[in-house]
């Protein structure tokens, strides 16, 4: 065995450096956090050949004075802690000291700086190797310009790994993203290659970081997010959600930030997941920009050499609340919160007298033309001024047909509309191919999938009838023999605690014949045997009864797709506004339990494009 030896400066250095540093993006990261560190309210980066070349930054912080310089390129040197019990509740970026020396031990760094405003400068350079620090006099003015150089240059194997320019480029691009979501009354400026890519204002208003982060994330991103702020025990949540309608197919639009720094927490992203789980889309990916505050020293930032990672001292306390948080924003969600988030409609917004105008010439169209409308009737000639005075007397009696709530939740009331007010989702005017509920709102044109609307109501009434445990049954008049496997009897049998919980009586008549005695009766209309084969079947797959309470919303979930009107319905008109007022008030409404959108807008101006109008 070969003997110990001590390990050089520069080798330690090095070995250092390929843990902070990566790649260019890596040299940006540590030398902006110093910057955001020293105050500075305006950060230039200037970069070339993706960093490899050139990197550049200055910035208008607090500079250094001519005796800390030397110090800047030391090991573990550092003005940000002094003792261990600063480590407990660290509250800069930064704070190991090894950042400058690592990247000077793989470039070739020149620093230089001015702690005051006159004007006069000091500058410390290293390149690669271990050297005294030789400081010279340099014309600056307050604040910090560090320029690196040739990164590699004197470890061509690291230098291999390195990817082409362009990819180089946008993992540094990236990081100075992340930092511009973070740090909002900073200004940005971005060029490569002599080429401006960013240029970004201090944002202090919240139109101005509206703007900042429609500018960073995409415009598309910021007109389908809402604002949240919330706090509860020491914790602020702050940021913006993205609706569910504009998930992604990659985690690639998820910015999350503790007490401005960006993290990759397990934590945070099971409860982020959690929150979207009854809304989103198998296999899409939720899009945020949200910002966690609490107190420093509930929080662990020296886990990570490149300070990506966290460690939260009470996990489940911020895991709790953030799920509670964003899955109370995601549940309050209204097709009116929906419709004010998204562009402004062009044009003038529709009176209501101009949409029964428009309601009852569709409906005469749709009766007398033998096009494919269904489900007008005599109701659909009616303009909506003549229907209002007893609409609400005529929608509840289509509702409790249409939509049976014995046994669930009370029938929400039915306010009336006067002549100036228009709901969210309109007025429906008809029904196409049995499928898709047409209405007419101020905006212009909603498209509603039926069955997915009359899914999500079906659901959230269920889990609120679980929740309160009056999910009342109702007797068969004839009770239903089933025949099943020995299997599923066993489970029937063994679960009949949770079964009756759900609302459901199932007797075992032999070893392979059930009894289904009592269904909910909010689900009286429903494939009875179809429904019992399936719950036997999740039971099955779930195991015990001790992971039921886990999985119950599957299962709710499973029974309110078989209780929801079908396609190919015909719907009257009270029936197809009762769907639509009650979509207004259900949470989530705007996706079934699936994750599938329920409805969409066309808005005037979109379908004035579709005909070349105004051209």
């Amino acid at each position: 065995m070969a003997r110990i030896i001590r390990l050089t400066p520069r080798l330690s250095n090095q070995i250092a450096a390929g843990e902070v540093v990566e790649r260019p993006a890596s040299v940006v990261k540590e030398l902006l956090e110093n910057s955001l560190d020293a105050a500075a309210s305006q950060l230039d980066v200037e970069v070339e050949q993706g960093g490899v070349k050139l990197v550049r930054v200055r910035d208008n912080g607090s500079g250094v004075t001519e005796e800390d310089l030397p110090l800047t390129i030391a090991r573990h040197a550092t003005s940000k802690i002094h003792e261990l019990a600063d480590l407990e509740g660290v509250a800069t970026l930064g704070f190991r000291g090894e950042a400058l020396a690592s990247i000077s031990s793989v470039a070739r760094l020149s620093l230089t700086s001015s702690a005051d405003d006159s004007g006069a400068g000091w500058c410390v350079q290293a390149e690669g190797r271990d050297m005294e620090a030789a400081l010279v006099p340099a014309a600056h003015p307050r604040g910090t310009t560090v320029e690196v150089r040739d990164l590699f240059f004197n470890t061509p194997a690291r230098r291999k790994f390195l990817r082409t320019e362009r990819t180089e480029f946008s993992h540094l691009e990236e990081v100075i993203k992340r930092l511009a979501l973070s740090h909002f009354a900073v200004g940005f400026n971005l060029r490569h290659n002599q080429k401006t890519i960013h240029a970004l204002k201090p944002a202090r208003t919240e139109a101005e970081q509206d703007r900042r982060v429609a500018s960073l994330c995409g415009p598309k991103f910021i007109e389908n997010a809402v604002r949240v702020d919330t706090g509860a025990a020491g914790l602020r949540l702050w940021g913006w959600l993205g609706l569910p309608t504009i998930s992604r197919s990659q985690a690639d639009l998820q910015y999350f930030f503790v007490n401005g720094r960006s993290v990759r927490d397990k934590v945070v992203n099971h409860a982020v997941r959690q929150a979207y789980q009854d809304v989103m889309y198998h296999g899409r990916h939720a899009a945020f920009v949200l910002y966690l505050e609490l107190d420093p020293r509930g929080v662990d930032v020296n886990v990570h050499p490149t300070k990506h990672e966290v460690r939260f001292r009470e996990s489940r306390q911020v895991h709790d609340f953030l799920f509670r948080s964003l899955h109370r924003a995601i549940a309050e969600l209204t097709p009116a919160d929906t419709l004010a988030v998204g562009a402004a409609p062009a044009g003038q917004p529709l009176s209501p007298a101009a949409l029964a105008g428009a309601t009852a010439a569709a409906g005469q169209e749709g009766n007398g033309g033998g096009n494919a409308w269904s489900g007008a009737g005599a109701q659909a000639r009616l303009p909506l001024a003549a229907q209002r005075p007893r609409q609400v007397a005529e929608t509840m009696r289509a509702y409790a047909d249409f939509h049976p709530a014995a046994g669930s939740a009370p029938l929400p009331a039915m306010a009336e509309t006067t002549d100036d007010e228009v709901p969210p989702l309109g007025y429906a005017v008809a029904q196409l191919h049995g499928i898709y509920i047409l209405a007419q709102n101020q905006q212009g044109l909603v498209v509603v999938d039926m069955h997915a609307a009359h899914e999500r109501i079906t659901y959230e009434r269920l889990k609120q009838s679980w929740d309160s445990e009056r999910v009342r049954s109702q007797p068969l008049l004839v009770p239903l023999s089933m025949a099943v496997s020995s299997g599923e009897a066993d489970c029937a049998e063994h679960q009949q605690p949770a079964l009756e919980k759900l609302g459901f009586v199932l007797e075992r008549m032999g070893p392979e014949t059930l009894l289904v005695r009592e269904i909910p009766a909010l689900l009286r209309h429903a494939d009875v045997e179809s429904l019992v084969r399936d719950l036997l079947s999740d039971l099955q797959a779930q195991g015990q009864s001790d992971r039921i309470e886990q999985s119950i919303n599957g299962l709710l979930s499973s029974m309110a797709c078989h209780g929801s009107v079908r396609a190919n319905r015909p719907l009257t008109l009270p029936e197809m506004n009762a769907l639509l007022r009650d979509m207004e008030r259900t949470e989530r409404s705007g996706q079934c339990n699936h994750g599938r959108p329920t409805w969409t807008q066309l808005s005037l101006a979109e379908l004035d494009k579709l005909f070349l109008r105004g051209r």
